[in-house]
């Protein structure tokens, strides 16, 4: 069986911006080398990927969309368009040419559904279709998305009816998809997204301390958040419920890092932060990259808080406990975990669950062992390819 993993066109792989999606075509590739199955990565064309011994088969478009953009707005809207055109193509050549068993595993709406519409129906056949369900909007009650499903969704609603398998990260979207669209429930399989263990995991005492030193946060108790810089992930209200915490306590820091999806956003952030008196002790650490170096800040922060509104996993939630960093989550994780995190319902309770945990050395790192166990890449992985042998 060959696989090809297919990437969004978003951000080059190896990610170098927290693009969950991206990372996850990685990881699962790289889990399934470990596995011996014979994969490949098809990916966007781009002169400034970093070196890496991945196997990447690239999909050229002009020069002009090689550029991440991380607005969201319309270029990167066509940027989209242009590579899901190039990528139809490009797996058009490869199926013509194929003769083995292939699944092509789609993460993204564009890409699949313009496969869907420009490849011939005989050289799909050829190929067992995946698509992996990322997108957020299908984590709340349906009659809040139910208009925006039929604006900006129908390509994924597309996608979803015309794959062999449709892989989700959470229950509800289950539902939707199920008892909403009539989708199949026999092509919806459940499988959760992993944390690569080599990646995140915790450092030593003196590691942290030279860290914090280079940052210039000795003896700082960091309150961290990561996540694209926007209403969604609500970084603003991570820093209203704990601003007047910050200002009795001149030893805590507020540090978030990500993506500006939002200037605007972002700049409401910042005129908190004067407002409150706390410019000094708000950092914006900017656009970490996966692996080393967030697993750095990871592993610096006292706890890492997870506010977002609206997500479809929460990856960031099982990096932090694999660095062994406690997390404070609004409302219970969409996956089964029974340790290294705290939950909340209001700011008191987040106010009290944070102080807590800043002031007791024994609640300063999370219990691991869950994590390493369940949602590690090679266990996903294998659940992967169980379902796609079948």
């Amino acid at each position: 069986m060959k696989i090809y993993e297919i990437g969004t066109g978003y951000t080059p792989i190896p990610a170098q911006m927290g693009a969950a999606t991206e990372i996850v075509v990685e990881e699962l590739t790289r889990s399934f080398i470990k596995l011996n199955k014979n994969v490949e990565i098809i990916d966007i064309a781009d002169e400034k990927r970093v070196e890496n011994d991945l196997p990447i088969i690239e999909v050229k478009v002009p020069c002009f969309f090689t550029k991440a953009d991380v607005s969201l707005g319309i270029m990167h809207k066509l940027k989209r368009v242009v590579y899901s055109v190039a990528l139809a193509q490009k797996l058009k050549n490869i199926l013509k040419k194929s003769s083995e068993e292939t699944v092509l595993h789609f993460h993204n709406q564009y890409n699949m559904f313009f496969f869907l519409k420009l490849v011939p129906e005989k050289y799909r056949k050829k190929a067992k279709v995946a698509y992996t369900v990322h997108s957020y909007i299908w984590g709340t009650k349906w009659e809040e998305i139910e208009n925006t499903v039929k604006k900006k969704y129908f390509q994924e609603v597309y996608c979803v009816k015309n794959a062999d398998i449709v892989f989700v990260l959470n229950d509800i979207t289950t539902d939707h998809f199920v008892n909403k669209l009539g989708v199949n429930q026999e092509r919806i399989f459940k499988i959760i997204n992993g944390v690569s263990l080599d990646k995140y995991k915790p450092l030593n005492a003196n590691q942290v301390e030279n860290i914090k030193t280079s940052l210039n946060l000795k003896n700082k108790k960091i309150i961290f958040q990561v996540g694209s810089v926007c209403e969604r992930k609500n970084q603003l209200g991570s820093l209203e419920a704990i601003c007047e915490y910050m200002q009795q306590h001149i030893d805590v820091v507020f540090m978030y890092a990500g993506g500006v999806i939002d200037a605007e956003y972002q700049q409401s952030i910042i005129n908190l932060a004067k407002e409150k008196g706390l410019i000094d002790r708000v950092i914006y650490a900017g656009e970490l990259s996966p692996g080393k170096q967030l697993n750095e800040y990871y592993n610096i922060a006292d706890c890492s808080i997870f506010t977002s509104k609206l997500e479809s996993f929460g990856l960031v939630i099982i990096e932090a406990i694999a660095s062994g960093t406690p997390v404070v989550v609004s409302g219970k994780p969409m996956f089964k975990l029974e340790s290294g995190y705290y939950t909340y319902t209001n700011h008191a309770e987040l106010i009290e669950i944070i102080d807590r945990i800043l002031n007791n050395p024994d609640l300063t790192k999370a219990d691991s062992k869950e994590v390493i166990g369940e949602y590690n890449w090679d266990s996903v992985a294998a659940r992967h390819l169980d379902i796609m042998k079948n």
